[in-house]
């Protein structure tokens, strides 16, 4: 994983309409670069469902909101519709994101060892460098974190 005081990988993904969108779009604003497993999963679901309760709370900080998995632009756009969120997502197929974060990682589940996102959470400043890394974060949990450590929520 990227460490604290970092550069951020600047970075161009398509997002649930099929539209470029890069890292570099949101210099002078911070950034909650979230990474995820796969859309509509149990704890993915409500990872998303639980940044989109807290989003007008980010927004009122000037903090934008991208969650990136290995799902396809459609994936992302149901996922996206079905629950209502507000923020963007995007698509990283081939993991290149993924793997300059240091998030696709080996994972052991049920005696069986494979290559996965490591559900894990980036807070990049207004510069583009890295202020927060929280690895291996809770879905419930995350959004919350990220506000307290904000200073908007306990």
């Amino acid at each position: 994983m990227l460490e604290v005081g970092a550069k951020a990988p600047d970075f161009t993904l398509n997002d649930m309409h099929g539209r470029p969108v890069s890292l570099s779009d949101f210099l002078g604003r911070r950034v909650v670069l979230y990474f995820y497993p796969k859309d509509n999963t149990p704890g993915c679901t409500r990872q998303a469902c639980a940044f989109a309760q807290r989003y007008q709370a980010f927004t009122e900080e000037n903090v934008a909101v991208i969650g990136i998995s290995r799902d396809s632009v459609a994936s992302h756009l149901k996922f996206a519709q079905k629950y209502a969120l507000p923020f963007v997502l995007l698509s990283d197929p081939d993991h290149a994101v993924l793997e300059a974060y240091g998030v696709w990682q080996e994972k052991k589940s049920c005696g069986r060892v494979s290559m996965g996102v490591v559900r894990s959470t980036y807070l990049i400043n207004e510069d583009g460098i890295i202020e927060n890394v929280m690895p291996r974060v809770k879905p419930d949990t995350n959004a919350s974190d990220i506000l307290a450590y904000l200073g908007k929520e306990a």
